[in-house]
């Protein structure tokens, strides 16, 4: 069940780097962020984005397509950058120790349909769509709890 749903436009890579900067003012330890989307449809710019916005001191944030995770120093939690490609399991995911960062990091998981039974119920999930237009991206925000409405009412509006 969806309490929250909207979507919004983000008409360029500034303006999805411009609304991660600002989702990330709002996330606390323990929020799971699910990315989803095709290849190429901005997730990892978003994830990006987000994280270097958090990071005390500016460093390169790798997609973790190979590594499956990278994980931050943040100034209030650690932040995990999942992409859940290459999994072929949901066992696979408690080995790489992300169930228990679900509890007190902020974590951003890309591709979150291989997370299946455990995907956390109080994620807010991101779908990235390309649309015709060259760098325009339709995301679709949605959420089982209107927390998430109220976190994100002054920046999705």
């Amino acid at each position: 069940m969806t309490a929250f749903s909207r979507t919004i436009s983000l008409n360029s890579p500034a303006e999805t780097q411009a609304f991660a900067t600002q989702v990330a003012t709002l996330l606390s330890p323990g929020d799971v962020v699910l990315l989803e989307g095709s290849i190429g449809a901005g997730k990892t710019h978003f994830a990006r984005s987000l994280i270097q916005s958090l990071l005390p001191v500016m460093e390169d944030v790798p997609s973790p397509t190979f590594t499956l995770v990278q994980v931050y120093d943040g100034p209030s939690s650690e932040i995990w950058h999942a992409d859940l490609y290459r999994l072929s399991a949901p066992d696979e995911v408690v080995e790489l120790g992300l169930t228990d960062a679900f509890e007190d990091a902020i974590c951003l998981v890309e591709w979150p349909d291989r997370l299946a039974e455990l995907a956390p119920e109080n994620a807010l999930t991101l779908r990235f769509e390309l649309s015709q237009q060259e760098e325009h991206r339709v995301l679709t925000m949605s959420a089982p709890s209107s927390n998430w409405a109220k976190k994100l009412e002054g920046i999705a509006a």
